[in-house]
């Protein structure tokens, strides 16, 4: 039986991950780096956990185990990746060799470790690309002609942001940009731009410029939805083809029920 790693943060896309690949044969291997990932995860029969910084104890465990490729899906806060690191002497020979300490550069440094080792980092839409946004709109309202004009203006803030590595969500209303994201994460810049502008707020959350589908793919899912209703916001705006759709249903339904349009575009 084919067998594949997963590097394992928060939320459910892990969780979907492992049952898409035991519907094709796959024998998964879970690989837990924060104390808060989802308890059915935590239950499967190949459950590990290490701290984030272990990576050669990581390394070894995949050797072990003769699995020569991997996947990195869940959700890890910038905060979290400095507050939680306890880093072994491999983890420490990385960091000295890394130019800086953005997310996005460590995740590289990892993946090309990983790589002197012979494991190959997968897309993270790998067994999942009936996951990703398309380009239409999900819901029973559409934005406005007004609201587009705000959307145009949220897609260039959102793209400049993302651009240095800062973050890739934005909060506008009324063709202005209210709240940018920052180190705190998605879900509490959208409560701080709904404190700071109150209801009818667009969301609009996009890729990097070049965004490397094996690290990071932004997400939207039934947890940005349910922040768009406590702050009463008017839509949520994601990029087509290059972010996931989680629990797509339940979102749509939600914010059907909450007069909120959800929207995929195309860049």
């Amino acid at each position: 039986m084919k067998k594949i790693g997963i590097i394992v943060g928060n939320g459910m896309l892990p969780l979907y991950f492992i049952k898409e690949a035991e519907n094709k044969g796959i024998e998964s291997f879970p690989i837990g780096l924060l104390d808060s990932v989802e308890d059915k995860i935590k239950k499967h029969k190949n459950y590990k956990n290490f701290n984030i910084g272990e990576i050669g104890s990581i390394i070894k465990y995949l050797l072990l185990n003769d699995i020569k490729e991997i996947v990195m899906l869940g959700k890890i806060e910038k905060d979290v990746i400095f507050k939680e690191m306890n880093l072994d002497y491999f983890g420490e020979e990385l960091l000295k060799r890394l130019p800086d300490r953005k997310d996005e550069t460590l995740l590289f440094g990892v993946i090309s470790f990983l790589r002197l080792n012979k494991i190959k980092v997968l897309p993270q839409n790998f067994l999942l690309k009936n996951f990703m946004f398309q380009e239409k709109v999900y819901t029973k309202r559409c934005p406005s002609k007004e609201d587009m004009e705000t959307i145009k203006i949220g897609i260039e803030a959102a793209k400049a942001l993302s651009k240095v590595d800062a973050g890739q969500t934005v909060v506008c209303k009324d063709s202005s940009v209210i709240a940018l994201e920052g180190i705190e994460g998605t879900d509490k810049t959208i409560l701080r731009g709904g404190t700071l502008a109150g209801e009818d707020c667009i969301i609009v959350k996009m890729s990097r410029p070049q965004q490397d589908m094996r690290v990071d793919i932004p997400a939207v899912g039934i947890e940005t939805v349910k922040k768009a209703v406590e702050i009463r916001a008017k839509g949520i705006v994601a990029e087509g083809n290059k972010m996931l759709f989680l629990d797509s249903k339940e979102a749509i339904d939600l914010a059907n029920k909450n007069n909120i349009f959800i929207i995929g575009v195309k860049i």
